[in-house]
C-alpha cells in the first residue's frame, strides 16, 4: 500500500507508525494563517493573536480568536473558526456540568485534561475526524495561580510558562525562549519557573506584544491584534479582579505605544 492508501483511513497506522490524517491536522493549523502567543507572569496569564478581517463588508466586532469558557478561564484557538466554535461550546458544557456536579468553578488544568482526554478519541474512532485547531487556554488556579495549557488535535496537552501556536509558531517559540533566558538577570535559563514568577502584569503583556512583533516584523495597530487577559494584579480594575476578558481598542492601543516607545 501507498501513502495515498494510509492516509485516507484515520485508524489505520502507516509502516512508519503514523497516523496521516492526525499530521494533516496539524498542518490544518499552521495553514490558517494566524498566529497566537501566550505568556504567563506571577499574576497574570495572557493570550495575544492576529485579528484579519478578510472582507471590508464584514463586521469587525464579530471576528475574534479568543473565547470565554467560565469566568476565570479563556482560551485562544488556532485553526478551523468552525472546528474551534465547536471545541469552545464542548469546553463550556464540560465546565457547566463540573460545577453542577462538584458546586465549584472547574480549574484550568482539569478542564484542559479533559478536553484532551476527548481530543484523543478522534484520534482512534473511524466516522470521527481530528478537530484542525490547537487551543491555548488561560485562567486562574485558586492555588497554583495564573495557569497555561496548550492542547493539541492528536489529545496531548502541556502547560508553559510561554508558548505559541499556528503560522509562525516555531519563530515565536525560539524567540521567547530567548527572551526567557535573558529574565532574572540571565538566570530564566536554568529556573525558568522562577524567572515567570517575577513577571509583573505589565511585562507579560510586553513578551506577548513583542514576540507577536518580532515574528511578523510588523508593527501592529490596536484593531490588527486581540490580547485576551486573567489578572489578580493589584493595577487590574476591582471589577474584572481573577476574571477573563477582551482588552478593548484604546486598550491595546495603550500597551502597543508603551511597548513601541520602549523599543
Amino acid at each position: 500500500m501507498s501513502r495515498t492508501s494510509y492516509d485516507r483511513y484515520l485508524t489505520v497506522f502507516s509502516p512508519e507508525g503514523r497516523l496521516y490524517q492526525v499530521e494533516y491536522a496539524f498542518k490544518a493549523i499552521s495553514g490558517s494563517g494566524h498566529t497566537a502567543v501566550s505568556v504567563r507572569g506571577h499574576d497574570t496569564s495572557v493570550v495575544i493573536t492576529q485579528k484579519k478581517i478578510p472582507d471590508k463588508l464584514l463586521d469587525a466586532s464579530t471576528v475574534t480568536h479568543l473565547y470565554s469558557i467560565t469566568r476565570t478561564i479563556g482560551c485562544v484557538m488556532t485553526g478551523l473558526v468552525a472546528d474551534a466554535r465547536a471545541q469552545v461550546l464542548r469546553a463550556q458544557q464540560e465546565a457547566v456540568q463540573w460545577r453542577y456536579k462538584y458546586g465549584y468553578e472547574i480549574t484550568p488544568d482539569a478542564l484542559a485534561r479533559r478536553l484532551a482526554n476527548i481530543n484523543q478519541v478522534y484520534t482512534q474512532r473511524a466516522g470521527m475526524r481530528p478537530l484542525g485547531i490547537s487551543m491555548i487556554l488561560i485562567g486562574i488556579d485558586p492555588e497554583y495561580g495564573p495557569q497555561c495549557f496548550k492542547l493539541d488535535p492528536a489529545g496531548y496537552f502541556v502547560g508553559f510558562h510561554a508558548t505559541a501556536a499556528g503560522q509562525k509558531q516555531q519563530e515565536a517559540m525560539n524567540h521567547l525562549e530567548k527572551k526567557w533566558k535573558k529574565l532574572d538577570k540571565g538566570k530564566g535559563a536554568d529556573d525558568a519557573a522562577a524567572a515567570g514568577k517575577k513577571l509583573s502584569r505589565a511585562e507579560v503583556i510586553e513578551i506577548a506584544i513583542e514576540a507577536m512583533s518580532t515574528v511578523h516584523a510588523t508593527d501592529y495597530k490596536a484593531g490588527e491584534i486581540e490580547i485576551g487577559i486573567v489578572s489578580t494584579a493589584e493595577d487590574e480594575d476591582i471589577k474584572t479582579h481573577g476574571e477573563w476578558r477582551v482588552m478593548d481598542e484604546a486598550e491595546v492601543e495603550r500597551y502597543l505605544l508603551a511597548y513601541a516607545e520602549k523599543d
